[in-house]
């Protein structure tokens, strides 16, 4: 029997900038760090390489987009 409503894709987009991890989190990048270096202090540049934790009002449009994770 067919599904109602059509199958679940992942955004591809959505995909390539979070990752789920084993306990549910959501992970993401900072943004800040690609351009204009300069003025940022070596210590701000390193936090902004490390990963971030997406905020819980924004998990469940994320994670909507990624069914298979």
């Amino acid at each position: 029997m067919p599904r109602v409503g059509g199958k679940a894709k992942t955004r591809k987009a959505v995909a390539k900038r979070f990752k789920v991890t084993g306990t549910g989190k959501v992970l993401r990048r900072h943004q800040g760090k690609r351009h204009l270096l300069q003025s940022k202090s070596r210590k701000r540049k390193r936090a902004l390489g490390k990963a971030g934790l997406v905020s819980a009002a924004d998990i469940k449009n994320v994670k909507e987009n990624l069914p298979f994770h």
